[in-house]
């Protein structure tokens, strides 16, 4: 059931996430870091649901802490990790 009372459409959240997930693979890539590397190093054992995050599969998707934890491992600013 939608909510009423929302702000955004699934649609708006939904680009959200895209861009998030656009973001960190341009990056990873820019960096030479594979995504078993950068998995490991955030804390995420399972490289298929880093994968799973990074081209928005199966509604999966980073969470602050890993937002977080990716931009220090990649040296970058967060913010980064979520702009145009």
């Amino acid at each position: 059931m939608k909510n009423e009372f929302s702000n955004t459409i699934d649609e708006e959240i939904e680009d959200f996430y895209k861009r998030i997930s656009k973001n960190v693979k341009f990056f990873r890539i820019n960096k030479g870091v594979t995504q078993l590397d950068l998995a490991l190093d955030i804390g995420i054992k399972s490289v298929a649901f880093y994968s799973n995050c990074e081209n928005n599969k199966y509604n999966k998707h980073f969470n602050l802490e890993h937002l977080y934890k990716i931009a220090k491992a990649l040296q970058i600013n967060i913010c980064d990790l979520i702009s145009v």
